[in-house]
């Protein structure tokens, strides 16, 4: 019956009939891809038939949440101390960036990144300053600036594309900026043209495919929902323009009332691998305060880059997997085979921690998924790091994220500490269980000493047995009066 029907797309090549022919196979597993029809350039954008989309072809993602939040705002009076949310994720040459816009200081959103050498952190912002300011007063981008994506072109050549909006009602509208740096810290320059495309919402993604840049944003805003949209795309020649916006935009709608994505998305990042299009987003369920919404993220694919197909078994990766999640919003992605790292907004159902309960529900920090693609898999998720813990101290629960273990076959921890020349005291790895990652057991579930060695590093790897969904991990220094350094707990998930 699939195979009639999609004999029947191919021969007469009805948008409609192949959207759905090949949500149905995806339903079934089936995910051969189909004839696309010619693009709005005017290019052949056929794809023979048995192409596949191999980022599907195992069928289903798996995922594990990270060890979340893996960043949060500033110290009161640093200058992202009020609300952060995720702008882009970025690796190059080892390191992974983590583009963010936050506001604080009496000023709206601003653009600040964090960089780490590991996926999962731990990320470490870069200076005491934005990377990306607002224009002067009276500018395009004198009130926010946010929504930051960066693309890599040559060996020292960095293109940020950004949204920004203006004070005064004429320039009410977010429009799109481009910036250029030699390095992914920066110092970054706007392009003198500002904006390079105005009112087309904010930024998620930019690829450049077969010469051209396609340029996707959540525009229009508002028109799915409070601060929601559909994902729309513009192309051009070259990064600053003249853009031209896709004739049949949107490229990918909010879902039929009742369907968990019916309140539109908050963002999508594109990534362009294996002849497809790759599209991650943010749907929202609304609630009436959008602070509110519920967000969870999907997955879209197309071949051409203009018609989008939503994955069968959205969505790939579920708010309520992550403790207390409520949102994950703004989310871009990392390509790493065999996993995706989705890093977002992480939004909460309850007070994260003492002291915000005033500020809530307008807590935000970030977070990440990981969406495992294929198995056999193993992934190191960074749990504790801690420059130094003195004589009888213990660190606390609030120190470790949460371990999700569903899905997961197999589980080790491997602890590393550098003991003083004096040391008498082992250094004692606890780990407590929980159900639901939010409320932990007061007993241990393990105990674990890791091995003295006075004066040198230290490293031990234990593995687990057990059937707990969530884990955190203590560490306790034993010696009477010798602190130990550079101590570090990673866990390792297997399937």
């Amino acid at each position: 019956m699939a195979a009639t029907a999609l004999f029947e797309a191919i021969r007469k090549p009805d948008q409609r009939l192949l959207a759905a022919v090949v949500r149905a196979m995806l339903l079934s597993a089936a995910v051969w891809c189909t004839l696309v029809p010619t693009s709005a350039q005017g290019e052949d954008a056929t794809v023979p038939l048995g192409q596949r989309n191999d980022l599907l072809e195992p069928g289903r993602f798996l995922q594990i949440p990270g060890p979340n939040p893996i960043l949060l705002p500033g110290e009161e009076g640093a200058w992202d101390d009020g609300v952060i949310e995720a702008a882009d994720a970025f690796k190059d040459r080892g390191s992974y960036y983590f583009y963010y816009h936050a506001t604080g200081g009496g000023k709206g959103y601003r653009l600040g990144v964090a960089a780490a050498t590991h996926p999962l952190g731990p990320f470490r912002k870069h200076g005491d300053k934005p990377v990306l300011e607002l224009g002067p007063k009276g500018s395009w981008e004198d009130r926010h600036v946010a929504c930051a994506m960066v693309l890599k072109e040559g060996i020292d050549k960095y293109w940020m594309w950004y949204s920004g909006i203006g004070e005064s009602e004429e320039l009410s509208k977010w429009s799109i900026g481009l910036a250029t740096a030699a390095d992914p810290l920066g110092p970054w320059t706007k392009h003198p043209n500002n904006p390079v495309l105005e009112d087309f919402g904010y930024v998620g993604g930019v690829v450049k495919v077969r010469g051209k840049y396609h340029l996707y944003t959540a525009y229009p805003i508002n028109s799915t929902g409070p601060d929601y949209s559909p994902m729309s795309l513009a192309v051009a020649d070259s990064p600053a323009g003249p853009w031209t916006r896709w004739p049949g935009n949107p490229v990918l709608r909010e879902g039929e009332w009742g369907e968990w994505d019916d309140g539109g998305f908050s963002e999508a990042e594109v990534l362009y691998s294996g002849g497809a299009f790759h599209m991650f987003y943010g749907g929202a369920k609304l609630f009436p305060e959008r602070i509110r919404s519920r967000e969870s993220i999907g997955y879209a694919y197309s071949l051409d880059g203009h018609h989008f197909v939503k994955y069968g078994r959205n969505p790939v990766a579920r708010r309520e997997a992550n403790p207390n999640g409520a949102a994950f919003s703004e989310v871009h992605a990392i390509f790493e085979s065999p996993f995706i790292y989705l890093y977002h907004t992480l939004r909460y159902q309850e007070p994260p921690s003492p002291g915000e309960e005033k500020k809530f529900p307008a807590v935000e920090h970030l977070g990440v998924q990981v969406l495992v693609t294929s198995t056999p898999f193993r992934l190191d998720v960074p749990v504790l790091s801690r420059e130094a813990l003195g004589p009888k101290m213990t660190t606390s629960p609030a120190d470790s994220p949460p371990v999700c273990l569903a899905g997961v076959g197999k589980v080790a921890l491997t602890a590393e500490c550098v003991y003083r020349q004096k040391a008498t005291g082992r250094v004692r790895v606890h780990v407590r269980s929980s159900y639901d990652g939010t409320a932990y057991d007061t007993a241990d579930l393990h105990v674990f000493d890791v091995d003295l060695t006075p004066g040198k590093l230290a490293r031990q790897t234990f593995e687990l047995d057990t059937a707990a969904r969530f884990i955190k991990v203590l560490v306790e220094n034993l010696d009477p009066s010798e602190s130990v350094s550079s101590v570090k707990i990673t866990a390792t998930l297997a399937g």
